[in-house]
């Protein structure tokens, strides 16, 4: 008898970005059945400002929505089992909790207009008790600053603080699909405001009363993968599905990759590298360039990450696209690179907008080293591919030495990196670079058959909630790995390269001190 495909199950994940909003479907197996994605407008009132409208990107949402299912007509939206929810994480929006209406575009994670007031606090001597209450440093890409500026700076905010609420992403999305009803965050996004206590799993009032935030405003902190409420009234969707799973876009790209054990990592390879490893139940308080945030809080238990970023990853092969000319597209990179059998000591330093984590050196400037007169354009675009790989390499070298504080990498792993790599992204389908990933990493770089980790982590953990998965060996069975990157080069020769690297990131280092005469 055949089976009525109105009748089958799946999981929705609703992954709302920087530049659009992402709906996916996946069958309760495991297989991505389909996605849509809606792109929305960015505002830029000012140099160095950059802002969302909140109906914009709830607009965008539903019609992602739409477009799914206009291309899965043979799903039922009543056969949806749960909503996850992920998010662009530090965009801050501000409503009136009577009326749900924005009272302010939203302040995106890229907005810089609070760098002044982080500036404040760090000549004040705040910066290493912000750091070890939230694991943060104090930076205008979190969401703190960015709400003490919308009650400072909007006319009559503050004083009607009590009747508003606050929340990232997450929140408004929970907001509107519930009808109102809801005013919920996660850990993985509220350990990203500034003002969550990253040991205590709590708000913090000593960080509230530094940033002048009434707590009133904050959401209530629920777990990762609960339901938190049930559509209502939202028109692309029927009433009553659960909506059951939160989680910052990073973090649900880890859970997405299954990196459920600490020293498991993963790197999403985009315009800038983004490594995540995660840590295990305790947090770990970085003392070489990272990051420590929540990765999800899971059944009554919080697992912690360490975050590295590199500003420039897909960014250096799109420059030689540009830029150089070398190459008339980005795929092509792979092959003028696979032309030549090495770089003939070629180094390219990508720190176009600086040096990000764990150097951070924001004069640093990109440096092309190991010129001779027999260098091509293929050994450029060689050493371009190498020098994507050799910063994830210093990022999960910081995470391993951040580590190694509580004994936490397996027992397996390269004493200088962390365990295993999961990889994904536009750049991880080049499959010279992740073999050099492998190589300079010393660990099995894995690639995943659905790329789309960010909404799969949240399906994942939707899925958790009701049942679907009853435990995460149900999720790693499901989890499919198109491809292991094993290292391929002995001991010695990864020396080498991580010598000559430190070379070159320290030219690029002294040369960005120089004093201009």
């Amino acid at each position: 008898m055949a089976v009525d495909p109105r009748a089958t199950e799946y999981l929705l994940a609703l992954d709302q970005g920087t530049t659009g909003s992402t709906a996916l479907a996946l069958s309760t197996d495991g297989r991505v059945l389909g996605r849509a994605n809606v792109e929305f407008p960015q505002h830029f009132p000012r140099p160095g400002w950059v802002e969302h409208d909140p109906e914009e990107i709830w607009q965008s949402m539903c019609a992602a929505i739409d477009r799914l299912f206009e291309g899965l007509s043979h799903l039922n939206p009543k056969a949806c089992q749960g909503i996850g929810i992920t998010n662009q994480r530090e965009t801050t929006v501000l409503w009136d909790r009577v009326t749900g209406v924005p009272v302010h575009r939203a302040l995106v994670w890229q907005d810089r207009r609070t760098a002044p007031l982080c500036e404040a606090l760090r000549a004040q001597g705040h910066a290493d008790e912000v750091r070890a209450r939230t694991g943060l440093p104090l930076d205008p890409y979190f969401s703190g600053t960015k709400l003490t500026w919308l009650l400072d700076n909007v006319a009559g905010l503050r004083a009607r603080a009590g009747t508003l609420a606050f929340g990232t992403i997450d929140s408004w999305l929970v907001h509107k699909l519930t009808g109102g009803t809801q005013h919920v965050t996660d850990p993985s996004n509220a350990s990203r405001t500034l003002l969550f206590n990253l040991p205590g799993g709590a708000w913090d009032p000593s960080m509230a009363e530094l940033l002048n935030v009434p707590l009133s405003v904050l959401p209530e902190v629920r777990s990762s993968a609960e339901v938190y409420g049930t559509t209502r009234g939202v028109g692309v969707l029927p009433d009553g599905i659960p909506i059951a799973a939160i989680a910052g876009d990073q973090q649900s790209a880890l859970f997405g990759q299954t990196c459920f054990e600490p020293g498991d990592g993963k790197c999403t390879y985009g315009t800038g590298a983004f490594l995540l490893v995660n840590t295990g139940t305790e947090p770990v308080v970085s003392n070489a360039g990272l990051i420590s945030t929540v990765a999800w809080s899971v059944g009554g238990v919080t697992e912690y990450a360490l975050e590295g970023s590199a500003f420039i990853a897909g960014a250096a092969v799109q420059w030689l696209r540009d830029e150089l000319g070398i190459i008339q597209s980005s795929p092509e990179v792979e092959a003028l690179a696979a032309s030549v059998e090495s770089s003939e000591g070629v180094m390219l330093v990508p720190a176009f907008a600086g040096l990000g984590a764990p150097h951070w050196n924001p004069h640093a400037r990109g440096a092309l080293l190991g010129l001779t007169r027999g260098s091509s354009r293929a050994h450029v675009a060689r050493a371009t591919l190498e020098s994507l790989a050799l910063q994830v390499v210093d990022l999960a070298t910081a995470a391993a030495q951040d580590m190694s504080q509580k004994d936490a990498i397996p027992s397996n792993a390269n004493p200088m990196t962390i365990g295993r790599l999961r990889v994904d992204g536009g750049a991880a389908k080049n499959n010279l670079l992740m073999q050099m990933q492998a190589d300079f990493l010393g660990a099995p770089v894995d690639r995943p058959a659905q790329v789309e980790t960010t909404a799969l982590g949240a399906a994942y953990l939707a899925g958790l909630t009701v049942g679907v998965f009853p435990d995460r060996q149900a999720i790693v069975a499901t989890h499919r790995i198109e491809r292991t990157f094993e290292p391929q080069i002995d001991s010695q020769s990864r020396k080498k390269w991580t010598k000559d690297w430190k070379r070159a990131v320290g030219a690029v280092h002294t040369f960005s001190q120089q004093e201009t005469p």
